[in-house]
């Protein structure tokens, strides 16, 4: 159970980085050990359809992963919890964990993260780059098209300096495919 009657902080990596959806008093560069940034979810609703579903980002097992925390005020982390779990839990493809976030100032805080379930059927794991992209082009969802999620989340660690080799290459395919 999550208190709501203290300050949370929220770990973003994907989506919530550049669209977070909620009011923070504070945001920061952070990172969380013990899980990396993937494209491992296949995406139903968000960006993609059940016959044709895209891919998503997960904060899947093993590694470090660098994003961005929020540090939510006590009077909204109630509504900012449901609004959380009604845009990341949709399908129960995401585990709602509180982890240990490291902060630039040498900090360490528990932050509410949304941890891929490798369970779940709609996990895909570890993709070629290839067929993550074919995975990805031409898809769209109730949130907008699949690729202006892969660009728009590669922009905001490229803003953060965060070298993600795998989302920047995808980028650069996925901004030329929609050129042409």
């Amino acid at each position: 159970m999550i208190p709501t009657d203290v300050d949370l902080w929220v770990f973003a990596y994907g989506s919530l980085m550049w669209r977070p959806g909620f009011e923070a008093v504070e945001s920061t560069p952070a990172d969380v050990d013990g899980y990396h940034r993937a494209l491992c979810i296949e995406s139903h609703r968000h960006r993609g359809t059940p016959e044709l579903p895209g891919l998503v980002l997960g904060l899947d097992e093993g590694g470090s992963c660098r994003g961005v925390a929020y540090r939510v005020e006590a009077p909204r982390v109630a509504d900012t919890l449901a609004y959380l779990r009604e845009r990341e839990l949709v399908t129960h493809v995401y585990v709602e964990k509180m982890l240990p976030t490291a902060l630039p100032d040498g900090r360490v805080v528990p932050a509410v993260a949304y941890v891929v379930d490798r369970t779940h059927r709609q996990y895909v794991g570890l993709l070629s780059p290839e067929e993550t992209l074919s995975r990805i082009v031409g898809r769209v969802g109730l949130a907008g098209p699949n690729p202006d999620y892969v660009v728009n989340t590669a922009r905001e660690l490229e803003r953060l300096g965060v070298a993600d080799p795998t989302l920047s290459w995808l980028a650069a395919a996925l901004t030329v495919s929609t050129d042409e």
